[in-house]
C-alpha cells in the first residue's frame, strides 16, 4: 500500500532540506528520502578516528544565504558561525608569507610588501568585485528564463536587458569580464606580482578543473564572493560542530514543520506514468506516490541512474552525457597531535593564521603547473592545497589539546585507479605541506582519505564533482543544468531539480532548494 505525498525529495542534503522546509511551511505534505544513515549530504560532521570529528566533505561556510538562515530559524536551532578574522594565509617561502584579511587597510599593507603598484590597485579591484556582486545577487533568488517558452520568460529577459543597460559602460564591461575572462587575464588587468595574483586566484580555482587561462574561470572568483558571514560579503567562517551543524539545524526545522525524513532509504527509480512522474521506488522495494518529485541529487545521476532512458529523447540523452562533471579534488581529514608550525611564521601556540584558510599555492606559475601535471595523466606533483583547522575555534571536535584539519587538494583526476593509489596521493600532499610546515607529517595521528572515486561512492557526486556540474559558462544561469531546463523543472512533468546542479550552483548556499520550492508551489 502506497503513501500519498504532495512532494518527495530525493536526498537530504542541505538543498533538499531547505526545499522541504519551504514546501512544508506552505502546507504541503513532504517526504525526504536519504540514501545514507545520516542527513546532510556532503555537509555532514562525522567521527573519522576515535574522539576526532570533522566536516567530512564540505568544510567551510560562506555562501549560506541569510534569508534562509532567518526563514528556517537556524540560529534558534543551535547554529553558530564564527567568522575567520584572517581570510587566507599563504606560506610562500621559509621567510615570506601573505595574508588576506577582508579588511582593505590591512590587505593594502600586505600587498605593499610585494608591490606598491598592487597595493594601490587593490581598492579599485575590491570595489569592482563588490559592485558586480551587488548586481548579480539580485538574480540569485530568481528563476532563470527559458528562452522562447512563455511571454513571462521574455519579460524576464527584457528586465535583465533593462537592468544591464542601466549600468554605465565601465560596470557593463566589468560584469562581462567576470563571466567570460580567464582568471589570469582578469588579474593581469589590475596586478603585477605573482604572489598577490595567486592569493586572489585561489577562489576561482576551488573545485574547478581548469587552467588559469581558460575563458570563464574568473566567474569562480565572483561565485565565491557572493556570500556573507556576519554581514560581511565575501567572508568565510567555521560552524561550531562542523558543517553538519548546519544540516542538523535544518533537519530540526523540517521536523518542526512536519516533514517526514527517512534515512537508509535509497531511491532506485523515479516512477513515471503517462509522461508524468508519480512517485519513487526505493532499493528495498517500497513505493511512494507523489504529485511532485524534486531531485537533490546531481542531474547526471538523476537522468542516467534513476530514470529509464526510454523516457528521454535522443537529444536529451546526448546533452546529459556531455555535461561536465569533474572537480579533480582530493579531500583528506587529519587528526593532529600538534598544530602545524610554518617556517615563514613560527609560533609556539595557536595563532591567527591557524584560524584562516591556509593556502599552499604560492604563485600563479605553481598553480598552473599543478593543473598541467594532472592533464598529463597523473596527479599534481606539487598540489594546490587549502588547509582549514576548525578545532582552533571549536573544541567540540577533538580531545583536549588535539586538533583536526581539513585538506582540500587539487588536482587529482577522477580517471585513476584510486583504490590502488589512495595512500600514495595522500603522501604527496603531506610531503608538500612538510616543505612549509616541517612538523606536519610527524603530528598526524590518523587520516581519512576521500579520493574523487570515494566522493562519487559516498556522496554520489558524478566524477567526484563537488558542484554537481562544472561552473563553466555553458553550465551556469540559463544553461544550468541544461539549456531549456534552468527553471528547476525537469525533463518530465512533475519532476524538479533542487540541488547544486540547478541555479545558482554549488556551495552550501541553500538557494537552489529555496528557488525550486517556489517553482514547485507556483506549479
Amino acid at each position: 500500500m502506497t503513501t500519498p505525498y504532495d512532494a518527495i525529495l530525493i536526498g537530504a542534503g542541505h538543498n533538499g532540506l531547505v526545499c522541504a522546509c519551504y514546501l512544508a511551511a506552505a502546507g504541503q505534505r513532504v517526504l525526504v528520502l536519504e540514501r545514507r544513515g545520516i542527513v546532510g549530504g556532503a555537509a555532514v560532521t562525522e567521527e573519522f578516528h576515535p574522539g576526532f570529528r570533522n566536516s567530512t566533505a564540505s568544510y567551510t561556510v560562506g555562501l549560506l544565504d541569510p534569508t534562509i538562515i532567518e526563514d528556517l530559524q537556524l540560529h534558534e536551532h543551535g547554529l553558530e558561525i564564527v567568522p575567520r578574522s584572517m581570510a587566507n594565509f599563504l606560506p610562500l617561502a621559509d621567510d615570506r608569507s601573505l595574508s588576506i584579511f577582508n579588511d582593505l587597510e590591512r590587505d593594502t599593507h600586505q600587498f605593499a610588501n610585494f608591490s606598491a603598484h598592487d597595493a594601490d590597485a587593490l581598492p579599485a579591484f575590491r570595489a569592482m568585485l563588490r559592485d558586480v556582486g551587488d548586481f548579480v545577487r539580485n538574480y540569485l533568488h530568481e528563476t532563470p528564463p527559458k528562452f522562447g517558452y512563455h511571454p513571462r520568460e521574455w519579460l524576464k529577459l527584457l528586465r535583465l536587458g533593462r537592468d544591464f543597460l542601466k549600468l554605465n559602460s565601465i560596470r557593463r564591461r566589468n560584469l562581462v569580464d567576470l563571466f567570460t575572462l580567464p582568471i589570469a587575464d582578469l588579474l593581469d588587468l589590475y596586478f603585477e606580482n605573482t604572489h598577490v595574483k595567486a592569493a586572489l586566484a585561489f577562489d576561482a580555482l576551488v573545485g574547478n578543473y581548469a587552467s588559469l587561462h581558460t575563458p570563464g574561470t574568473a566567474y569562480g572568483l565572483l561565485h565565491h564572493a557572493l556570500g556573507e558571514v556576519a554581514s560581511q560579503y565575501g567572508a568565510w567562517g567555521h560552524p561550531i560542530g562542523g558543517m553538519g551543524a548546519i544540516t542538523q539545524a535544518m533537519l530540526r526545522q523540517a521536523q518542526k514543520l512536519g516533514v517526514h525524513v527517512e534515512t537508509n532509504a535509497e531511491v532506485s527509480k523515479v516512477l513515471i506514468q503517462n509522461g508524468r512522474v508519480c512517485g519513487v521506488l526505493t532499493r528495498d522495494g517500497s513505493i511512494y506516490d507523489a504529485k511532485v518529485v524534486a531531485a537533490n541529487c546531481a542531474p547526471k545521476q538523476l537522468y542516467c541512474d534513476l530514470i529509464d532512458r526510454d523516457y528521454l529523447d535522443s537529444e536529451q540523452r546526448r546533452r546529459i552525457a556531455v555535461t561536465r562533471t569533474e572537480s579533480a579534488v582530493l579531500r583528506i581529514n587529519v587528526a593532529l597531535s600538534d598544530l602545524p608550525q610554518f617556517t615563514c611564521k613560527p609560533s609556539t601556540s595557536e595563532a591567527e593564521h591557524h584560524r584562516a584558510g591556509i593556502v599552499i599555492g604560492p604563485s600563479l606559475e605553481y598553480m598552473e603547473q599543478a593543473y598541467l601535471d594532472a592533464r598529463q595523466g597523473r596527479w599534481s606533483l606539487a598540489p594546490v592545497i587549502e588547509m582549514v583547522i576548525p578545532s582552533t575555534v571549536d573544541s567540540t571536535l577533538v580531545p583536549p589539546g588535539k586538533h583536526v584539519a581539513s585538506l582540500f587538494c587539487q588536482y587529482f583526476p577522477y580517471a585513476r585507479d584510486w583504490d590502488k593509489h589512495r595512500e600514495l596521493a595522500a603522501d604527496s600532499v603531506f610531503q608538500t605541506i612538510d616543505k612549509f610546515a616541517p612538523n606536519f607529517s610527524s603530528s598526524v595521528i590518523a587520516r581519512q582519505i576521500l579520493t574523487p572515486l570515494d566522493l562519487k561512492r559516498r556522496f554520489h557526486l558524478p566524477g567526484g564533482d563537488i558542484f554537481h556540474g562544472a561552473h563553466i559558462p555553458s553550465q551556469i544561469w540559463v544553461n544550468r543544468p541544461l539549456s531549456g531546463y534552468a527553471s528547476y523543472k525537469g525533463m518530465l512533468r512533475g519532476l524538479f531539480h533542487c540541488g547544486a546542479g540547478a541555479h545558482p550552483g554549488g556551495g552550501v548556499s541553500g538557494i537552489p532548494g529555496r528557488n525550486a520550492a517556489q517553482e514547485i508551489l507556483r506549479s
